[in-house]
């Protein structure tokens, strides 16, 4: 384990700009284990498209058992946020350990390799250290990116039913014949059926259920080795396709609709989005707003979707116990971003808003001490490689821009980062937005020039739902002017 980084050394880090993961001792969690145990193995569960709407959180509406049962084992992060609200970039930045403006990456195009062809990333760190990594469902954007950080191809489920399916996941021949309709006239958009379904099936009619029959036999395989198994869920990614009993765990008539589905008061253009990911989908308006009935159709799916992939963690959860593998498994689940129901007269992510980059995060590490207890830290994606290798007593890379949350663990209530980062695109125009404790703020400047075109600020404590751009009032001219100095000054500036 490397030499703890003292505060000398971190201003002069700091001070010379270098990429900075800031490693301490690991914590007794990792330096008591009990002679003979072994390496801690981890189990790595990604979820498309989950916003903290879960019962853990507090989202009462939401059916999520299994998600809300290893909260109560693990520490519940109740303010982290992604560094982009799109899933490539996003992913990338988690398995990188560094941001987009390091990545280089700001879109679905560009797979890991071409862009950082060199980089030494989270499971090939593991790899190295003699792990055997394992890449099922969506991890990557790019399902054969990163060919060097798994032990073998990964495995991403294919035919549903066998034969059949083609497209995203649908099973239904009325699914089916609208996807094969839409793609008559939409020769580019090729897949899009409808923007549900709820087949009358077996969960693993459908990909995710299928995935998990498979890392549930990858399990029983690597029981007596160290594993690094990532399991990435599909689901509630659109369409939303989940098995008919989920969606019957939700009565239509309790739907309920956005409270603020408007656009920010004085939000400048390139703060909203036209939710083209949700229109290129059969029976979605190619203009103008969706129905309220189509809205709770949408909200509807979305919450099946939701209880059909916390059903499939609970199995992985289950075999995982069966296995007696829980002592000596490390836990994170996380979302890659978050995603609006309405609210903001929008659907979909592709912003810089809370909703967009305030994402789910639970660690559970065996030992711990603060097992059911909740954090108001704030945290980001980039924080997870750090932390995972602290976790496992492994040497973390150089390369790093994160910083380890193992601390946390020790003592949820300790000072921590002053803000956190994320940033989205507008063509040639960046949207650099940073969370502190109060305060959302966001520059939208050109790339090249950095000549700021517009500005927003949300004040959290009276304005939690941003619905309200503040930038311009009186009152906040002075936190712009200080937000917009902490903005320049970087994440680095930003940490404890």
């Amino acid at each position: 384990m490397s030499n703890p980084v003292n505060r000398r050394d971190f201003l002069s880090m700091m001070a010379g700009g270098a990429a900075l993961s800031i490693v301490r001792p690991v914590l007794s969690i990792a330096q008591n284990r009990p002679a003979g145990q072994g390496r801690m193995n981890v189990l790595f569960i990604a979820v498309d498209d989950l916003r903290p709407q879960l019962g853990c959180y507090g989202q009462q509406q939401i059916i999520s058992p299994n998600i809300d049962r290893l909260a109560a084992r693990g520490l519940l992060f109740e303010r982290t946020y992604c560094q982009q609200a799109v899933c490539a970039p996003s992913r990338v930045s988690i398995l990188s350990g560094t941001r987009p403006d390091t990545t280089g990456i700001y879109d679905l195009n560009t797979p890991l390799r071409k862009a950082m062809p060199d980089v030494v990333t989270l499971p090939e760190h593991f790899k190295n250290n003699g792990y055997e990594t394992l890449s099922i469902g969506k991890i990557y954007h790019h399902p054969k990116d990163d060919s060097q950080g798994w032990s073998a191809e990964p495995f991403r489920a294919g035919t549903f039913p066998e034969g059949t399916w083609k497209g995203r996941g649908y099973v239904t021949a009325e699914a089916i014949g609208q996807m094969q309709e839409y793609n008559k006239t939409n020769p580019n958009m090729q897949g899009r059926g409808p923007a549900f379904e709820a087949g009358d099936v077996p969960d693993n009619a459908y990909p995710d259920g299928a995935n998990t029959d498979h890392a549930i036999r990858e399990l029983n395989r690597l029981k007596d080795k160290p594993f690094f198994l990532a399991m990435g869920f599909y689901k509630p990614h659109l369409p939303f396709n989940a098995p008919k009993k989920y969606w019957d765990m939700y009565r239509p008539e309790d739907i309920k609709l956005a409270d603020n589905p408007f656009i920010p008061k004085n939000a400048p253009s390139y703060a909203v989005t036209n939710w083209g990911e949700l229109r290129n989908y059969y029976g979605i308006p190619k203009k103008g707003p969706c129905s309220d009935d189509l809205a709770r159709q949408l909200i509807h799916g979305y919450y099946a979707c939701v209880s059909y992939t916390d059903a499939m963690i609970g199995r992985l959860l289950d075999e995982l116990d069966r296995l007696k593998l829980r002592e000596k498994t490390v836990i994170i689940l996380w979302g890659d971003h978050g995603w609006k129901l309405g609210e903001h007269a929008g659907w979909c992510k592709h912003t810089n808003f809370e909703l967009d980059t305030h994402v789910p995060m639970i660690l559970s590490v065996p030992g711990m001490k603060t097992a059911g207890r909740r954090t108001r830290a704030l945290t980001e994606y980039v924080d997870i490689y750090p932390t995972l290798c602290e976790a496992c007593g492994l040497a973390p890379p150089g390369h790093l821009e994160g910083l380890s949350m193992m601390p946390l663990l020790d003592n949820p209530d300790r000072r921590w980062k002053k803000a956190a980062f994320s940033q989205y695109p507008r063509g040639k125009v960046m949207g650099y937005t940073m969370r502190t404790r109060r305060f959302r703020y966001t520059q939208w400047q050109d790339r090249k020039s950095k000549m700021v075109f517009a500005r927003e600020l949300y004040d959290h404590e009276k304005d939690p739902h941003e619905n309200v751009n503040a930038a311009a009032e009186p009152e906040y001219k002075q936190e712009v002017q200080r937000l917009s100095q902490m903005l320049k000054r970087g994440w680095r500036a930003a940490l404890p």
